[in-house]
């Protein structure tokens, strides 16, 4: 019987559940009698901590003898938050879940609270070790961690107390995690970390992310497609914006993690970069590839946050030229120092995330309407979707999943482009 993992939360879990589905399987939990559950919990918000024990109860119901194990960042940050369930056998923090030795101990565990958790201190892990993974289940694109942990203290953000400090895979690691994945047929590589721009701090040498996906591009020449996750643009380093510049097969698609576009609240947030860096960034990146297009994370309701503030992060949508953008209405989460500032009223929180979304739809849907009568290449994730070079979500009439597409763009239907394959351009997993 196969591990079941459920995994909440970012692109890093989702690589790491690779890597916990086959040290459990390694450790024997497969074999158990009822099998085994193994949820990947995420901290980033109160809420995304209530949808982990609600899928750890629906687990028990739906697999009364299994073996259940929650790790990940919530079980970091708050792990007797999940020791003192009754549905929960056994709690291991982000390091100890990528070991098969501590998953052997299972049928030990339960006997009281205590010995169900083993979560050391995350702060005094140093190294982030690569972990060899074949394929990412369900997946048309791999992703391949890079980096571990954030060395910055956002006011409002748990994650560096369930990853820890910053820390990078090394380069030759990285490589030869992507030459393994391209060889077994996957087109697109998604390189993710919790701060990846602050990638190769913590090595011999300091190398940049620049140099890092640019060596990539060079010792993998049969891989089709390099896409970067989120990342810091003040932190963006020479090698890595003449890589954008130059390098069609890095994607023309770059998240930023924005939060938002007033400099007070930056502030107060303790951001590095001001509302006119990023403005600045985009300006400047479009006019090396005018083909490239923004995401962005943007907070609605931050703690202070007066109207003529909010405002500010209304404009910067358009003033960044952002098309895909990702709101998250402020929630305070315990243990940060956001928590423990003036909070804004729940309803002006709500309708300021309300109108972020109708600005970020407006801006979707202008971008739509502009790749109307182009030919775009389409990584087919699914029967009948893919994702473009810029990762605009489009309905394809035909391709398997992991094939790269040739498509001509016939219109939109307001949320996904409407593309007509003309070629088949890559085979992928």
């Amino acid at each position: 019987m196969a591990v079941d993992v459920v995994t909440f939360g970012c692109r890093l879990n989702t690589y790491e559940s690779e890597v916990i589905r086959r040290e459990a399987e390694t450790a024997g939990l497969g074999a158990l009698s009822g099998g085994a559950v193994v949820v990947n919990t995420c901290a980033v918000t109160g809420e995304a901590v209530r949808q982990a024990r609600q899928a750890i109860r629906k687990a028990r119901r739906d697999n009364p003898e299994a073996r259940i194990v929650v790790t990940g960042c919530a079980a970091q940050t708050e792990p007797d938050t999940f020791a003192t369930m009754d549905e929960v056998d056994l709690v291991l923090g982000n390091e100890e879940k990528l070991s098969a030795h501590n998953y052997r101990a299972l049928p030990d565990f339960g006997v009281n609270n205590y010995e169900k958790a083993r979560v050391n201190d995350i702060m005094s892990v140093r190294e982030t070790a690569s972990h060899m993974v074949d394929a990412i289940e369900g997946r048309a694109r791999a992703f391949v961690q890079v980096q571990n942990g954030c060395d910055h203290r956002c006011t409002f953000c748990i994650i560096p107390y369930g990853r820890g400090n910053s820390r990078s895979v090394p380069m030759g690691a990285v490589v030869d995690q992507i030459k393994r994945l391209a060889g077994n047929g996957y087109a697109e590589v998604v390189l993710s970390g919790v701060d990846l721009t602050s990638y190769g701090a913590d090595l011999p040498g300091a190398p940049r992310l620049g140099k890092l996906v640019r060596t990539i591009l060079r010792q993998v020449p049969g891989l089709a497609r390099l896409r970067l996750s989120s990342i810091d643009s003040i932190e963006a380093d020479p090698d890595l914006i003449e890589a954008i510049a130059t390098e069609p097969r890095l994607m023309p698609h770059l998240h930023l993690s924005l939060q938002s576009g007033d400099d007070m609240i930056l502030k107060r947030m303790k951001r590095r970069h001001s509302r006119d860096d990023a403005i600045r960034f985009c300006e400047e990146m479009r006019a090396l590839r005018p083909d490239i297009v923004f995401g962005a994370d943007i907070i609605a309701g931050f703690p202070t946050e007066k109207d003529v503030m909010f405002e500010n992060s209304l404009r910067v949508v358009e003033e960044c030229g952002l098309t895909h953008l990702h709101v998250f209405p402020f929630s305070p989460r315990e243990g940060t120092p956001a928590a423990r500032m003036p909070q804004v009223d729940r309803r002006t929180v709500k309708v300021r995330a309300a109108r972020l979304r109708e600005a970020g739809d407006r801006a979707h849907r202008k971008h739509l309407a502009l790749l109307a009568g182009t030919t775009q290449r389409i990584l087919v994730e699914r029967e009948g979707l893919g994702r473009t070079e810029d990762f605009t979500l489009a309905a394809i009439d035909s391709g398997r999943p992991g094939e790269i597409v040739s498509a001509r763009i016939e219109g939109n239907d307001g949320e996904k482009l409407i593309a007509r394959a003309v070629a088949t351009a890559a085979r992928a997993a």
